[in-house]
């Protein structure tokens, strides 16, 4: 049967449903975590104690089910700026308040980051231009406060895995975008991670300022977490092995997150407070 959408702007059905992530009102719960590669969505949902929707279009895989008695959603935004511009924005038309977590990879620039250690972000260096159709370009694009702490308590569950927090560079692309030295394709800023690094800023990824961005012009909550894939201080990339390893680190970490904000709401809400604060305890 064919489907009729409402308008060249708001590209979706009257029941709702999104032209590129083909979910619908009802599909979706306010936890989110964001991944880029599908495979890692299946990964999520794999932990989930039932599975209540799945829905595959194009790159962009949701799945929706229960972990630990929460209602949670996991959505493959594949990968780059645009694609998760696409995502949160269709999102945010079918679920009133979500929270997202993206759960990522990255490469670390600063001292002190092994590879397989985790990355939580407090906020975003803007090195990509997506978002700057929605705000200017001095715009800060900051984590929600409470979702960072969340993951922080999360990750101190993590036994053998050590995570930083900081400021991470969000980039355009791979390769040029990163100051990667490929043949036949020289950089125009070969020297920038190591620039970056000098800044203090602790790892370099593909979705966070965008997603912090959005989030914060729709006055939602977002955090990003990520498992170091590459060093490029050192120039070493992590072996299939621990890349396994430290990828269901990050899933482990976003989920638990979640579980730590659901405690944190829980204190919030019966002490009548507007906003979790230490002092509430979990």
């Amino acid at each position: 049967m064919a489907e009729s959408y409402q308008s060249a702007q708001l590209v979706q059905t009257a029941a709702g449903k999104q032209y590129h992530v083909g979910v619908a009102p009802g599909d979706v719960h306010e936890r989110i975590l964001l991944v880029g590669d599908p495979a890692r969505a299946d990964k999520v949902a794999s932990r989930f104690e039932r599975i209540d929707c799945r829905r595959t279009s194009r790159e962009y895989v949701t799945v929706s089910g229960l972990w630990r008695g929460l209602p949670l959603t996991v959505t493959a935004t594949g990968i780059g700026c645009d694609n998760t511009e696409i995502a949160v924005v269709e999102l945010c038309q079918v679920v009133a308040r979500p929270t997202f977590i993206r759960v990522g990879s990255c490469g670390a620039l600063a001292p002190g980051i092994a590879l397989g250690d985790l990355v939580i972000s407090s906020g975003a260096v803007r090195l990509e231009s997506t978002s700057t159709w929605f705000v200017p370009e001095g715009y800060p694009a900051v984590a929600d406060a409470e979702v960072v702490l969340a993951l922080v308590e999360a990750t101190a569950a993590l036994e053998g895995r050590r995570a930083h927090v900081g400021l991470t560079a969000t980039a355009a692309g791979f390769y040029g975008a990163q100051g990667r030295n490929v043949p036949g394709f020289p950089p125009r800023d070969p020297e920038l991670p190591a620039r970056l690094g000098r800044l203090g800023v602790k790892n370099m990824e593909m979705e966070a300022s965008l997603l912090f961005t959005l989030a914060q012009l729709r006055g939602l909550r977002a955090g990003a977490v990520c498992a170091v894939y590459a060093n490029r201080e050192a120039d070493t990339f992590v072996d299939t092995d621990l890349k396994d390893r430290a990828e269901a680190a990050a899933i482990d970490a976003g989920l638990e997150a979640f579980a730590v904000l659901d405690r944190m709401e829980r204190a919030r809400a019966a002490a009548g407070a507007p906003r979790w604060r230490p002092g509430l305890g979990l």
